[in-house]
């Protein structure tokens, strides 16, 4: 009786996130009947709107309303009421809230989402155009390898990781090394520049105890077993005379405890929060009791969190003279990846994004945000990351999975359509021509485990095993990924291998994830088929830059068709079979 499709220009027009100020046309068929009233209902800024919507010129039974939208950034949601015949019928966003065909309900429904961003964002051209690799230092190569201060170093780079777990916090020890470094990276710049990788992620590579590094222990300094920042500065020119951009992670949210800040093994001398209420750092920590109850991330006693709005934290990280985010941007970098970014509150990548921007205007800030970050919830409330004023994009963890779940068959061809379409529809262009686009990570198992079907993700860390695969499970993640990373980069956004995948690196989660690059032992004919697919999409602007349609014929096939004006058009058929 009622309908209205979010993603067809006959009821939405234009379609998609919309700039603030614009008129957006917005229309209901009613079917069957004369209505006495149709209303459009919106929600914005905490409060409702109702506006009586009108015959639409066009007839047959549409009613519409040009809607002028708010002159700021925001969501703005929206759904229809129809009186008719003494009935109030509504109609509203679909059951799974992802947009497109809505459905009737018999109260208030699901609103559909309406994102309005600012009209001045933009996104760094270079994020659109590049290929990303991301590598954890000590796992990638190493020159010059030096003895970790902590920890024990293995004998064999071939070894798996070490799985110690600590029964007290179910956390893994994370001290085994393998002696990776950035002068390993420095010498591997020509085998990157010619896998096509025009940007490299760092996982962090400050000082910190662990392998990992997610427990810093002095934003200020290399950690002395992977450089110096001599090192680092060497390692960025030398990168950028081949077109590579380095980006480093930001851990914002917490500090380990084991750091000059916190100190409270007592490696940092006298200071430290843990150590002294004099500390500079203390007002950084909330504790309960002091020293020893204090709040921290996940639990984890080794992960006190900080607590970012505190204005010497801001000063420190952020607006200082000698600020963090500023410092190592003028030190070479291109950018930044915040770990759990969706934790950290909205006006530190506020003001985060302020003090990166000023101190290198085509840096990126891109987030750790597993969902749709156009209305990730948090906190206590709807939060979004696409409007302008905090991040320029996101990791697309909602296409990984996606993906892995369309080629194992646990969606069909319309789900994995349907997901891909709502991202598009929520988001606005400059921040899904800027997504991360990953399939494997640091923090999933491998992808060539998860496409072969043979290897379950989240195990319990006690559980996980180094386990090769056989050559059959081998030979069909292999099979899936070729044909996963072709997709990908068929996409709008920036594709991003997780270092060794290229090669056939295999590994359940962390810590087997985390193994090193296998030099020597590369499936080369893997290797050749991604670099071939990379320089493709490097050498094609449609790809990089053309508009996307997504095309449905059966269940088991979704085929990609990128176009741009004065090009031939590209096309790409991901199938199960």
């Amino acid at each position: 009786m009622l309908y209205h499709d979010s993603r067809n220009p006959e009821y939405r027009l234009p379609l998609g996130a919309r700039k603030a100020g614009e008129v957006v046309t917005l229309r209901l068929r009613v079917r069957r009947g004369t209505p006495d009233r149709v209303i459009l209902r919106l929600w914005w800024a905490d409060a409702e709107q109702r506006h009586e919507m009108t015959a639409s010129p066009k007839g047959d039974g549409l009613f519409e309303y040009a809607l002028t939208l708010p002159d700021k950034a925001g969501l703005l949601w929206y759904y229809f009421i129809v009186e008719m015949d003494g009935c109030t019928f509504y109609y509203g966003n679909a059951y799974d809230q992802m947009g497109g065909v809505g459905a009737m309900y018999a109260t208030q429904p699901p609103s559909y989402q309406l994102t309005v961003y600012d009209p001045e964002y933009r996104t760094p051209e270079w994020m659109k155009d590049g290929i990303m690799y991301q590598i954890m230092c000590d796992r990638f190569y190493g020159v010059n390898v030096k003895q970790p201060p902590q920890g024990w170093m293995h004998e064999d780079w071939h070894e798996p990781p070490s799985n110690r777990v600590l029964v007290a916090t179910g956390d893994n020890t994370a001290d085994d090394f393998f002696g990776g470094n950035l002068e390993g990276v420095e010498a591997k710049l020509p085998y990157l520049k010619e896998l096509g990788v025009t940007v490299i992620y760092f996982n962090p590579i400050f000082k910190s105890p662990s392998n990992h590094k997610y427990n810093t222990g002095d934003y200020n300094q290399i950690d002395p077993s992977y450089g110096t920042e001599k090192d680092f500065t060497r390692l960025c020119k030398k990168a950028e005379k081949l077109g590579i951009r380095i980006m480093l992670d930001g851990v914002f949210s917490h500090t380990g405890s084991d750091s000059k800040y916190f100190n409270k093994n007592g490696n940092y001398g006298p200071g430290g929060a843990y150590r002294s209420k004099r500390s500079p750092y203390f007002k950084w920590f909330s504790f309960e009791k002091w020293p020893d109850k204090y709040d921290c991330w996940w639990g984890f006693k080794t992960l006190p969190n900080v607590n970012e709005m505190e204005p010497t934290y801001i000063d420190y990280i952020l607006t200082g003279d000698k600020a963090i985010v500023p410092k190592w941007l003028n030190k070479g970098a291109s950018g930044w990846r915040l770990d759990v970014a969706d934790e950290l509150p909205m006006d530190f990548l506020r003001i985060l994004r302020k003090s990166a921007k000023a101190a290198s205007p085509d840096c990126c800030v891109l987030g750790e945000v597993w969902e749709d970050a156009s209305h990730k919830e948090a906190y206590g409330e709807v939060r979004s990351y696409c409007l302008g004023d905090t991040l320029d994009s996101v990791m697309n963890y909602p296409l990984r999975e996606g993906v892995i779940d369309f080629l194992i068959g646990k969606i069909t061809a319309p789900q994995l359509k349907r997901r891909l379409d709502s991202l598009f529809e929520n988001y606005p262009e400059p921040f899904y021509m800027a997504l991360m686009n990953l399939l494997g990570s640091h923090d999933k198992a491998r992808i060539i485990n998860r496409l072969s079907g043979a290897t379950p993700e989240n195990r319990p860390k006690e559980a996980r095993e180094h386990r090769p695969l056989s050559p059959s499970e081998y030979a069909l993640g292999r099979l899936r990924y070729i044909k996963a990373w072709e997709f990908v980069c068929s996409l709008p956004g920036m594709p991003c291998i997780y270092y060794g995948d290229e090669a056939g690196q295999q590994g359940e989660d962390d810590p087997f994830c985390r193994a090193t690059y296998p030099w020597g032992r590369e499936d080369l004919d893997l290797l050749g088929h991604i670099r071939e697919i990379n320089h493709q999409r490097l050498k094609s602007e449609v790809l990089r830059r053309g508009d996307l349609s997504l095309y449905v014929p059966d269940d088991d096939t979704l085929i990609v068709t990128r176009t741009l004006k004065g090009h031939p058009d590209y096309t790409y058929t991901l199938s199960r079979h």
